[in-house]
């Protein structure tokens, strides 16, 4: 048995512990949770109780963490999870850098930094190329750190609009049931869009902008015989676009463009018989230069810490024999997964439909 010790670590005089600490002590309970601690605060005073290593390593994040917010820093929960999970793969790296990356966006609401190795990698590609394609499981933020970078290039004058598309693909229910007309139908499969586009910009500013034409949000099968100039162009949910809707989304790349293209393949929710694009795609393109194929896996998850156990779980279900096979790489290029036609989502499974790709 592991013999366990107690340290005591006296914060700063003055230290926001409100901030430090989390409400209702949430951030000491994810330190709690994930190291193997047992945290109690008095004050400017914490009490550590556990293994050796595990109070000390304990002890350094929440000194490092102290030092963030006396320099001002509004520590989320996201924050204190995406640090303890990056420490895993960079334990040497400090915490102010995890955090504070020089590749954050700044949009009309709010600060966006990268949470994990290769979400910098995916901005620093989105950066640097005209065309880059986002491939991973939801909730790792491919969508919404493209709509940051798009908001960003808008307010920047680099675009004049923003075009965001995705598939209208039917996941179980049939669109034709639904009421209204052609944009009533299509509007629930673009409103993740919204969201994320919300999410940088407050609605009515959204909304004066999509009025004038500067944002423009509409199914994917609109693209066709366009060319789209000085735009940010983002294809959202791209599993479920076929070959020939791929092929022709990228061919509007216009001058002066940015194309990102975001999708999961192990949620298609295409007929059988056909192909997704986004899976086909990776093969045709994989060497042409000026694109970027970046790849995430669960360890880029940053949404509910279950959200990282749910796919880890379906990887291992569906894959046995490749369950441990992740790449332990932080850059972020991962190698592909072997290029197969995943398995058509049924409707009742969990992760499938329009609404399940990150934001």
């Amino acid at each position: 048995m592991l013999s366990t010790r107690v340290r005591k670590l006296k914060l700063r005089e003055g230290t926001n512990t409100a901030v430090l600490f989390g409400h209702h002590d949430q951030h000491l309970k994810l330190i709690e949770e994930d190291l193997g601690v047992r945290l109690s605060a008095r004050g400017e005073e914490l009490t550590l109780d556990g293994t050796a290593d595990a109070t000390r390593h304990a002890e350094r994040v929440l000194t490092e963490l102290a030092t963030l917010a006396n320099d001002g820093m509004v520590l989320q929960p996201d924050d204190i999870t995406h640090a303890l999970s990056a420490l895993r793969q960079s334990p040497e790296t400090p915490i102010k850098e995890l955090l504070s990356n020089a590749a954050a966006i700044v949009t009309k609401k709010r600060f966006v930094a990268p949470k994990t190795p290769t979400q910098k990698v995916y901005i620093e590609a989105i950066e640097t190329h005209d065309i880059v394609i986002g491939i991973g499981p939801a909730g790792t933020g491919k969508t919404y750190l493209a709509m940051a970078m798009a908001v960003s290039a808008l307010m920047k004058k680099e675009v004049s609009r923003i075009i965001l598309a995705r598939p209208a693909v039917e996941a179980g229910e049939k669109i034709g049931f639904l009421p209204g007309d052609m944009y009533a139908k299509v509007n629930p499969y673009l409103r993740p869009l919204y969201d994320a586009l919300f999410d940088m910009m407050d609605m009515e500013r959204a909304t004066r902008a999509i009025e004038r034409g500067d944002i423009e949000i509409a199914p994917l099968g609109f693209m066709r015989g366009r060319t789209l100039n000085d735009s940010f162009v983002i294809l959202d949910e791209a599993q479920n676009a076929t070959a020939e809707q791929m092929k022709m989304f990228l061919t509007r790349l216009g001058f002066h463009s940015k194309v990102v293209v975001t999708g999961d393949i192990t949620q298609v929710d295409l007929p059988p018989e056909r192909v997704s694009g986004l899976i086909e795609v990776r093969e045709i393109l994989r060497d042409v230069e000026g694109i970027e194929f970046v790849y995430f896996d669960e360890r880029d998850v940053v949404r509910h810490k279950l959200v990282q156990d749910i796919i880890k779980a379906y990887d291992q279900h569906q894959n046995p024999a490749q369950s441990s096979g992740h790449s332990s790489g932080t850059t972020g290029r991962r190698p592909a997964p072997q290029n197969k036609q995943p398995k058509p989502a049924t409707p009742s499974s969990p992760l499938t439909g329009p609404w399940g790709q990150s934001h």
